[in-house]
């Protein structure tokens, strides 16, 4: 019998996301960039900026949360992705930590609900279809183990990544 989890696919915007938690593919110094963090930072405003400031930066794999301020959702959860280096440098252990990592955090914050950009696929050149499994991988133990009432929300920047996330959850 297959197992129901709480697990989707959408294509969007993340800063758009009335969720209780938004995970942010951030660089190191949790200080703002490209692609995605650029626009949580921007979607959340100044005190974002601020408030990251404050917490030292973040290795690759770990996690740190902050404040939501002006974004729909309580909380931003910052995440280091791996630059991918050919898989030889624990690269899949990396982003199946970011998430795991990032899973834990929502459960210490009492989140029932939350949403991931897809971690390290970007400028980070992680490919996409291992990436994906280990993003499906990773959230589906958690949730079996840890935290059955939280509900995951893959939101995919384009409907490559969408068409992706959906045909491997059409497989759980």
């Amino acid at each position: 019998m297959k197992r129901s989890f709480k697990m989707k696919a959408i294509t969007g915007d993340i800063t758009k996301l009335a969720v209780d938690a938004i995970v942010n593919a951030a660089n190191s110094s949790l200080l703002g960039g490209g692609g995605v963090d650029g626009a949580i930072h921007r979607a959340a405003g100044p005190k974002l900026l601020e408030e990251c400031r404050t917490l030292g930066g973040c290795p690759t794999g770990e996690a740190k949360i902050t404040e939501g301020y002006h974004l729909p959702a309580k909380y931003v959860i910052h995440t280091v992705g791996p630059v991918w280096h050919g898989g030889n440098s624990n690269d899949a252990e990396l982003l199946a930590r970011c998430y795991g990592n990032s899973l834990q955090l929502a459960v210490e914050y009492n989140c029932l609900s939350m949403a991931f950009p897809c971690i390290s696929t970007g400028v980070y050149r992680f490919p996409k279809e291992p990436a994906a499994e280990i993003a499906m991988t990773t959230c589906r133990q958690f949730i079996e183990l840890t935290a059955p009432a939280l509900e995951i929300t893959f939101c995919c920047f384009s409907e490559s990544d969408y068409r992706l996330y959906r045909e491997l959850l059409s497989g759980q």
